[in-house]
């Protein structure tokens, strides 16, 4: 599956009718080895009309009307849930060390964060290139440090409740 594909199947269950700008910026904003992974329609709670959430091997990234998209690094992400209201269908939180991101009336939504959370935990484990070699070891505990501290200040300045910040940090700390 190519990207053109990805954001067309995605953007015939939203409804939508923008595809090809929506291919165009995603492709300007490819970063390099970059691969689509999946898609699926969502909304954003600031939006009316559905937009469309797409994974790739290396960000979340949410389309709408042929605007930029906004990424969510994979490595980032520390959670991803599913919730059932009667208001906004399907609703799926992403944790991520960026901040919350919450999308509603998302379209196969358990499949997506199922996906969602195999392809963070490949892109956490897939070691960075780095130009020093660093002892295995070392180089795990520092980052492990580093997302947690952030994941700390998320947490008090607000960003994550009490509950979300003792998942992702669970799921850190594996």
């Amino acid at each position: 599956m190519d990207w053109t594909d990805l954001i067309d199947t995605a953007f015939t269950v939203a409804g939508n009718s923008d595809r090809a700008d929506a291919v165009r910026t995603v492709e300007a904003a490819v970063i390099g080895g970059e691969n689509p992974v999946a898609s699926t329609a969502g909304r954003h709670p600031d939006h009316f009309r559905k937009g469309v959430l797409v994974l790739t091997t290396h960000r979340l990234l949410f389309l709408k009307d042929g605007k930029p998209p906004v990424p969510v690094p994979l490595s980032a992400v520390t959670d991803a849930t599913v919730a059932r209201t009667k208001l906004n269908g399907d609703v799926l939180t992403v944790v991520a060390l960026t901040g919350s991101h919450r999308f509603e009336d998302v379209v196969k939504a358990d499949v997506f964060a199922e996906q969602l959370r195999a392809a963070a935990g490949r892109a956490r484990t897939v070691p960075a290139a780095a130009s020093a070699p660093v002892p295995a070891e070392a180089d795990a505990g520092g980052q492990l440090v580093d997302q947690l501290e952030r994941l700390a200040a998320l947490h008090r300045s607000g960003a994550l409740t009490d509950e979300e910040f003792t998942r992702a940090k669970a799921r850190l700390i594996g």
